[in-house]
């Protein structure tokens, strides 16, 4: 097949910009009737028969034939065996990533995983108490799409926010086990791991069987299937987030190579027709150069059938007023990744308030961030940067507050606390606080 990518050429002067802008962002997130059904039917069926459907739909989907749960379970020898049979190139990969993401995490939990308190005027100590949740679920995609990274970025945080049982979910269709996925899972310090996948194992890890153990939270990307699961289980469980196709925008000033510019474009389209790749520039001679390394490379490109689609139905070149204006767009966009390729890029930084992850300079690719830069991979997807933040230790503890009242303190609080609770009309909350009242002389 010989394949062409041509993204929509925009031009913010255009005074059809606004509605042209707007069709090419737009994504429905409504997940199809037919798979929510059937989501559910599995979810309710996991939940009343256990291991049994758990099973079933292993060897109706995975074909993974085993006449118990037990058998689907991956041994910390396994694990290991994975790792020590890696190539040296790879084993050394992994590790290097690995030590990357847990020191970024480290100083992340200091900076904001830590429980503080302190003792007002009255001796009232108040504080917050921070712990780690028990148990938590990491689902990850199995078979031919495979991603140790993935492990590595939901199980480190993780293990860094002290959590104490760390169980993987990957489904292995046909048997077809990734010795890169088991190997990630052994150094990421994962508890456990089966070899289930789907809805039927979101279920499993919501609900818990007789061998799934049932967790606290689950994280972890997956198909439409494994979506809709994790968003009918919240509430059970909590959840990391609901993630839509993989997005780029770069914000570029025409300094960088633009084959440069052209490739990062290339690594979100590939994941997916649906993802979306954007270049904000005002620079339109580059715009041409970017668009001719495009033409050029692309027949280069293993999956440049799914390139081309991503960027020909998704994918955008824009061409902008100023470096000013395109930063106005991206807070708009509020995008996953987003680089800014320039030679001033810390300059355009303080201006950008919602991304997933703010890429400066031309050298950090975004691929960097997806591998072995340090920081979280596991990003909002869909404008949802606006209110969310990558995935990180945080997610993985909860806090307490905490209240220690003093005898003089509760002299002036209680007051305050009887004349609101009067106000709500709730006497009961108000008489407690009365009864610690020292008596009017």
């Amino acid at each position: 097949m010989n394949s062409i990518a041509t993204p929509a050429r925009l031009s913010t002067a255009s005074s059809t910009f606004e509605a042209e802008f707007k069709a090419r962002l737009h994504w429905s997130a409504d997940t199809d009737a037919g798979i929510e059904q059937r989501v559910a039917d599995i979810l309710a069926d996991v939940q009343q028969r256990g291991d049994v459907a758990v099973l079933d739909y292993t060897a109706r989907f995975d074909g993974l034939q085993a006449s118990a749960v037990a058998e689907l379970e991956l041994t910390q020898a396994e694990l290991k065996a994975a790792f020590d049979a890696l190539p040296d190139v790879q084993r050394s990969a992994l590790e290097s990533a690995a030590r990357r993401v847990r020191s970024y995490h480290e100083a992340q939990k200091k900076a904001s995983g830590e429980s503080w308190s302190y003792r007002d005027a009255d001796g009232t100590l108040l504080g917050q108490k921070v712990t780690p949740l028990d148990r938590v679920g990491i689902y990850v995609p199995g078979g031919k799409a495979a991603y140790p990274s993935s492990v590595l970025m939901n199980a480190i945080p993780a293990h860094v926010a002290g959590v104490g049982e760390i169980i993987m979910v990957v489904p292995t269709p046909k048997g077809e086990k990734n010795a890169l996925v088991l190997a990630a899972a052994y150094v990421a310090g994962v508890t456990r791991a089966f070899t289930i996948g789907g809805a039927q194992a979101v279920a499993a890890l919501a609900y818990g069987t007789a061998t799934v153990p049932k967790v606290d939270k689950i994280t972890g990307p997956g198909n439409a299937y494994v979506a809709s699961a994790k968003k009918r289980v919240f509430g059970v469980v909590g959840i990391d987030m609901i993630a839509g196709p993989s997005e780029i925008l770069v914000l570029a000033d025409g300094s960088t190579p633009p084959d440069w510019v052209a490739m990062d474009l290339f690594s979100q389209a590939e994941h997916d027709e649906l993802a979306q790749s954007i270049l904000l520039c005002p620079d339109a001679a580059y715009i041409d150069q970017v668009q001719a390394s495009i033409n050029r490379l692309l027949p280069e490109m293993p999956r440049r059938d799914i390139i081309a689609k991503s960027l020909t139905d998704r994918g955008a070149l824009i061409l902008t007023r100023s470096m000013e204006e395109a930063c106005d767009i991206s807070n708009l966009i509020a995008p996953e990744h987003l680089e800014v390729s320039s030679r001033e890029s810390h300059l355009w930084e303080p201006l950008l308030r919602h991304a997933g992850a703010i890429f400066l300079g031309a050298f950090t690719s975004e691929s960097l961030g997806d591998y072995c830069a340090g920081p979280n991979h596991v990003l909002p997807t869909s404008g949802t940067a606006r209110f969310s933040s990558p995935l990180g230790v945080y997610d993985f503890q909860k806090r307490s507050s905490l209240i220690e009242v003093s005898q003089t303190g509760a002299q002036t609080l209680g007051q305050i606390a009887s004349v609101l609770a009067h106000g709500e009309g709730l006497q009961a909350h108000a008489r407690a606080a009365e009864m610690r009242l020292k008596p009017k002389n």
